[in-house]
């Protein structure tokens, strides 16, 4: 029996807002409220250097800590079950 190939990782943006925080990321929303999902991790990291310019350019030269990130969003197992139905 063949197995059902995994989909390819969606992804979305995060941004520490407070430095003092290390543990307060939050996801990146569109100006609808929506979270924002790109399909592709390049285009991700070109609309974070869009959103945040002086954050991304600061990490590039260690100039503080990390404060923005792409995270790969797996599939879950009942999200492929939906999708069958």
């Amino acid at each position: 029996m063949p197995y059902a190939r995994p989909r390819p990782p969606k992804y979305k943006l995060q941004v520490q807002e407070d430095e003092a925080d290390p543990r307060q990321w939050h996801d990146v929303l569109s100006p609808a409220g929506s979270l924002l999902v790109f399909d592709d991790e390049s285009l991700a990291r070109a609309k974070l250097r869009e959103l945040f310019p002086v954050l991304v350019q600061l990490e590039q030269f260690a100039a503080g800590p990390k404060r923005t990130r792409v995270i790969a969003i797996l599939a879950e197992e009942s999200d492929e079950d939906d999708d069958r139905r």
